[in-house]
């Protein structure tokens, strides 16, 4: 068969699969820096009230990452956005699916505990507001 690689030629493959390890490490770490500073400035847009901007940001980071990180990242942001009680559109159903994405879609995510934290809050608000529905349409009825 073919004999063992020795003196240069073998320090050159090592060279070059350590360059080419580099090179892709170095390009994650690039966008990943890109990423960063477009989640803080969308973080910063949302503590000024700006939901609509910082929704933007957020979407644009999940169509560029291609379900890798920080994806996750951007929709949690999402996803407490529309659970902000602060925001006029707030979409609880909307919120909960957007958790459930994250669970479903990044299941290595640190993200994963806190989206199940927060389906299970929304949960119990979306059953509250079909109780105090129920509530209402009782003394309505009683009042008759």
């Amino acid at each position: 068969m073919g004999r063992e690689r020795t003196g240069k030629r073998k320090h050159l493959h090592c060279i070059l699969a350590g360059l080419i390890i580099s090179v892709t490490l170095g390009c994650a770490s690039v966008q990943y820096d890109r990423f960063s500073a477009d989640l803080q400035n969308a973080s910063d847009l949302y503590a000024h009230g700006d939901f609509e901007g910082s929704l933007k940001i957020n979407q644009d980071i999940v169509a560029q990452c291609d379900h890798k990180a920080p994806a996750d990242q951007a929709l949690f942001n999402m996803g407490l956005i529309y659970a902000s009680q602060n925001y006029q559109r707030k979409d609880f159903k909307r919120s909960r699916t957007i958790f459930q994405k994250i669970i479903r879609e990044y299941p290595q995510s640190p993200l994963v505990a806190q989206s199940r934290t927060w389906i299970g809050v929304l949960s119990v608000i979306e059953r509250s507001k079909e109780a105090d529905i129920e509530v209402e349409q009782t003394k309505k009825k009683l009042g008759r």
